[in-house]
């Protein structure tokens, strides 16, 4: 029988290859959602006492990641 436990299995990337169109809108929307996810973070940190939570770019980054290709899918 054949182990697979220590064999990596290539990722399947779904949906349409990203182009420079998708990297601009991203880009755009990133920036959009930076201001807010600061507010939200330092919100955030006031409220649960704590530094050990997503920071703001992380939380830009997936909201951008989120509403760009619902752009792309309409």
């Amino acid at each position: 029988m054949t182990d697979i436990s220590s064999q990596s299995l290539p990722r399947a990337r779904s949906g349409r290859p990203r182009n420079a169109e998708f990297h601009i809108y991203f880009t755009l929307i990133f920036i959009c959602a930076l201001p807010f996810a600061c507010a939200r973070w330092v919100r955030d940190v006031a409220r649960y006492r704590s530094l050990n939570l997503r920071g703001p770019l992380a939380r830009a980054w997936s909201e951008a990641d989120r509403i760009t290709p619902m752009i792309f899918s309409a």
